[in-house]
């Protein structure tokens, strides 16, 4: 890698488990002269003052008071992906950092996601494969039954990009919509894919066949869906987390779901993730559970990159930052 003008950007690695899509690099490298966290631990002294930014991969590279202490020229660090609960954002903030996400990018392979969930869950899609390439299969059992999608009642809770991506699907199946949402939609937007605001979120979880929650993690979220909130459910109803494991209550929903408060779920995110090999949630027939598949399309990665570029290059130069994140 050679260095040039080029502004330092920091990244985990190349490649492997926790770094930037090799996909990626010539983009980056067009703007940036890119510093895996190998090469800056191995020459601490010089690569130090040649990041100016950060880009984060997954969460990675892991972003301390000791690191931000080692780079006195950085300017901003951009995320790649909507949520910033692994970061604390005050504590960048104090050394003058600024910070980005990426929210246009994410939101329609998101949405993607969660409806894929729902519909599966609804049908019962992965037992029914399992069925049908069991050894010994001759027919499909007649009481393998899902729950009809069209006409039923979805309730989004968190209806900023995502969710209102969520209704737009939801419309398409001729669902019933409701959300919550800590600020109501414009009647417009309310009126394009006919969805019914609920300011109080225990209405919404009475009413709903399908709870679909797109909220970011913050201590106020954390544990929003907890044992009060599943019993407000109906016993038919279905939840599905596509935002950070830890806003449902996962020891509640286990209990939820062995003694029949709520029909079932369907998990992108869990809390650990991966969770312990012997976690209750991988042992029961009614939990759908992905490794966090979210945004994890070739189109949206790459459009994540490129948005993390914009961010990166205005705050460089001084401009606006098109997804600025500030601490609370």
């Amino acid at each position: 890698m050679g260095g040039g003008e080029l502004p330092g950007l920091l990244v985990n690695e190349i490649g492997g488990i926790h770094g930037i899509l090799h996909g990626h690099v010539a983009l980056l490298k067009k703007h940036f002269y890119l510093i895996t966290m190998k090469e800056f631990l191995e020459n601490r002294k010089h690569m130090s003052k040649k990041v100016q930014a950060i880009y984060l991969w997954w969460h990675k590279p892991i972003i301390n008071r000791e690191l931000l202490q080692s780079l006195p020229n950085l300017k901003v660090i951009a995320n790649s992906g909507v949520g910033m609960d692994h970061l604390d954002l005050k504590l960048v903030a104090s050394f003058g950092v600024k910070m980005a996400n990426a929210p246009y990018a994410v939101s329609s392979s998101t949405a993607d996601t969660g409806m894929a969930l729902l519909l599966a869950s609804a049908r019962r899609l992965v037992e029914g494969y399992h069925v049908a390439t069991s050894p010994g299969m001759e027919y499909s059992e007649a009481d393998l039954l899902g729950v009809e999608v069209t006409g039923a009642t979805v309730g989004i809770i968190g209806m900023g990009s995502i969710g209102y991506k969520i209704a737009l699907r939801a419309k398409a199946f001729e669902m019933n919509i409701l959300y919550h949402n800590r600020t109501r939609r414009k009647e417009q937007e309310e009126q394009a894919v006919g969805a019914t605001y609920c300011e109080k979120i225990d209405s919404l979880l009475q009413q709903a066949d399908f709870v679909m929650v797109v909220v970011s993690l913050t201590p106020q979220t954390h544990k929003l869906i907890g044992k009060r909130e599943m019993e407000l459910m109906k016993p038919t109803a279905t939840l599905i987390n596509i935002s950070r494991g830890a806003v449902v209550d996962q020891e509640a929903l286990v209990t939820a779901l062995q003694t029949g408060v709520i029909r079932a779920a369907a998990l992108d995110v869990t809390y650990p993730e991966p969770l312990p090999r012997d976690h209750t949630l991988l042992k029961l027939k009614n939990v759908i559970i992905t490794p966090h598949l979210g945004i994890k399309t070739d189109k949206a990665t790459y459009m994540v990159t490129e948005e993390a570029v914009e961010n990166i290059l205005a705050a460089l130069n001084g401009l606006p930052i098109p997804s600025e994140v500030l601490p609370s």
